[in-house]
């Protein structure tokens, strides 16, 4: 019995091995592929904490987002996607391959999916989310929904605020010859104050737009839609 526990278990940490080769080899063929075309342009990698678990929040602008932040991950990371990618012939692929995808029932409270991300945060995973649930039609900050802030408070684990722009514009600049450059900056990593609880109602609200407020910050101005005047005052 104990000899065909250590083979499972010599065999689990083969394939976490073989699978971070593999995570490591793809980072480097999309970051190849991105500045083969354009520029990429960090600030606060240092912010990272050094291991999870811990939230990256971003905002979305644009199928790319994902890519851009995939880049500059320094860890495996779990990303929310809609339950009908999941069988997609090319897109579930892909994003098996980005990290661990939670597929999610659009339009309504998927316990199933909230309960993945929270069992994977616990288990000391890193969960890369968009607050604002849905790309910004207009290319700017929207608001913010609650799932980022009900995560963060149920579990106390830190949210490391991220903002990316340019890469909406990217293949556009491209086609036109130009070299684009894509822009990410990652601020300081903090704590949702009291967490973990289970903050409802004013209190959730109150967690979401401080999570806005600190993307936004990261953001040049005219990126910040809604959140533009708060962060001004």
């Amino acid at each position: 019995m104990e000899i065909a526990a250590q083979s499972t278990q010599a065999q689990g940490v083969h394939v976490q091995v073989e699978r971070r080769w593999f995570y490591r080899l793809l980072q480097g063929i999309i970051r190849a592929i991105i500045r083969l075309f354009g520029r990429v342009e960090v600030a606060g990698l240092e912010n990272f904490p050094e291991h999870g678990p811990y939230i990256v929040a971003i905002n979305h602008l644009h199928w790319m987002d994902i890519p851009a932040l995939f880049i500059i991950l320094p860890h495996e990371v779990a990303t929310f996607a809609a339950e009908k990618w999941e069988h997609h012939w090319f897109v579930g692929t892909l994003l098996r391959l980005f990290g661990h995808a939670i597929f999610v029932q659009r339009g309504e409270a998927d316990r199933r999916a909230i309960m993945q991300a929270i069992q994977w945060l616990k288990n000391g995973g890193v969960l890369g989310i968009a607050p604002e649930g849905t790309r910004s039609r207009s290319g700017v900050m929207q608001r913010g929904k609650p799932g980022t802030a009900y995560l963060a408070s149920r579990t106390g684990v830190p949210i490391v605020p991220v903002a990316i722009w340019g890469q909406e514009k990217f293949w556009r600049e491209v086609r036109r010859g130009r070299r684009p450059t894509i822009h990410i900056r990652v601020g300081k990593p903090f704590r949702l104050e009291g967490t973990p609880n289970r903050a409802k109602g004013e209190q959730l609200d109150a967690y979401t737009e401080q999570i806005m407020l600190a993307i936004a910050r990261l953001l040049p101005e005219e990126y910040r839609g809604v959140y533009a005047d708060k962060v001004r005052s």
